[in-house]
């Protein structure tokens, strides 16, 4: 054998290997399917239309999941940063102790202060109208240490509040009763002085010494703070208290607090945690939102399918080249590469650019509501309706990635079958009539 025959020999061997998996020849052949010629207009309409839906579900599962996030996150933080994360409320006995067992509590770790309150329901009335009102009474001080309340007063001053018979009211209830900062509140209570005649109401006016904005419609327009002792006299209290609240460091950590609550208030005590008080709520925040989960998880379902008719399409018009390939050499295996890597590619690159929309709206969710809302001059999120005034949206890493692995299998899975019935097609079949 001559030296010329020997390197024709090496030659053919070298052409028989198979190309390793994944390498540039099955990466170039899937590129050209992907890009559509005038006679595939039809199989890249699918693919675009699979790779809009790709990117539409998980932009929309991103989305929402956020917004349910910062619903329940704006709504806890609302609900807890005025209401407090334990309730301490005496048993057997009035509690007229209360500043002893709120220095008692205060000492337990991990408890941040410990509010002693007088709360009743009373009718305030003002020029515009009347609404009924929640009236807690609480120390200047410990009303300085709600930053909810302290820190978003929009008109007046708590100055001199615990020294004064003002109160202090919300915006909604401010707007809804016609009064500003200044302006005389009349606040009535059916548990009035005791007469011959009955019990007669108790109407008495006090000055609005300061309007605050939670941003939770139903505690702006409900909530009426006065002094502590000014409440106690108002509601025939004498020195008693309805109860303490306690804010701790970690809210959900409340459950193993409550023994040492009960421990240091030293007397029958009933303790209640935010939990216990919300249970029914925020339970059904949490069923809404897994339901919400599993509807949109079908829109990604619907878009794989989309993945899958239009792969199979390309494989029954490729048959002639998946035969000339085979022909040439190319293995079982990296037809079924070059398949799975062209449907793969719709589903991941649809996948990337959802995340990436998704994050975009996620962002400016509040100014593209504003927008929305001024173009069809509509209230797209009524804070009577929602509670809160702004649409709020709170992106949780471990959802988002568990959003994108999901999208990113079903999109690998839809592209199984088709590059399976591309690598088992039989090359004489596909030639036969060609």
């Amino acid at each position: 054998m001559t030296a010329a025959d020997t390197a024709d020999v090496d030659q053919d061997r070298d052409a028989a290997k198979p190309t390793r998996p994944f390498s540039t020849f099955e990466w170039m052949i899937a590129g050209r399917y992907l890009r559509s010629r005038r006679r595939e207009t039809f199989i890249s309409v699918i693919a675009g239309f699979s790779f809009a839906g790709i990117m539409l579900g998980v932009a929309t599962l991103i989305i929402v999941m956020a917004v349910m996030n910062g619903f329940r996150s704006e709504l806890l933080d609302k609900i807890l940063g005025i209401n407090g994360h334990m309730l301490v409320q005496p048993i057997d006995m009035p509690l007229t102790d209360y500043d002893a067992v709120a220095g008692r509590l205060e000492g337990v770790p991990d408890v941040v202060s410990a509010i002693p309150f007088v709360e009743g329901q009373a009718l305030v009335s003002g020029p515009a109208g009347n609404l009924g009102a929640l009236v807690r009474g609480l120390y200047e001080s410990d009303l300085r240490r709600v930053p909810l309340v302290a820190n978003n007063v929009r008109s007046g001053s708590l100055d001199g509040f615990g020294e004064g018979a003002g109160v202090a009211i919300g915006s909604r209830m401010a707007q809804q009763l016609g009064i500003s900062a200044g302006d005389n509140i009349t606040i009535i209570s059916p548990r009035g002085s005791v007469t011959p005649m009955g019990v007669t109401p108790r109407v008495k006016a006090y000055p609005v010494t300061a309007i605050f904005e939670i941003g939770m419609s139903e505690y702006d327009s409900t909530f009426v703070f006065m002094p502590l002792e000014e409440a106690q006299a108002y509601f025939n209290m004498d020195d008693k208290a309805t109860g303490i609240e306690l804010y701790v460091v970690d809210p959900d950590n409340v459950g193993v607090m409550k023994t040492a609550i009960e421990d240091a208030a030293g007397r029958p005590a009933f303790v209640t945690d935010w939990r216990q008080r919300n249970v029914t709520f925020f339970s059904a925040l949490e069923v809404e939102r897994n339901v919400m989960f599993i509807i949109l998880t079908l829109i990604v379902l619907v878009a794989a399918l989309n993945i899958i008719s239009g792969m199979i399409m390309l494989v029954k018009d490729k048959g002639k080249d998946i035969a000339i390939l085979r022909t040439m050499g190319a293995t079982r295996g990296s037809i079924m590469r070059i398949f799975l890597i062209t449907g793969a590619s719709i589903g991941c690159v649809g996948t990337l650019a959802g995340f990436i929309l998704g994050l975009i709206v996620c962002l400016n969710i509040e100014s593209i509501r504003q927008f929305v809302s001024w173009m069809t001059a509509t209230e797209l999120f009524d804070p009577t309706l929602y509670f809160l005034s702004r649409l709020p949206a709170e992106i949780d890493n471990g959802e988002t990635i568990s959003v994108l692995v999901m999208a990113l299998a079903l999109s690998l899975l839809a592209t199984l079958y088709p590059a399976w019935r591309a690598a088992r097609l039989d090359p004489v079949e596909a030639l036969r009539y060609e």
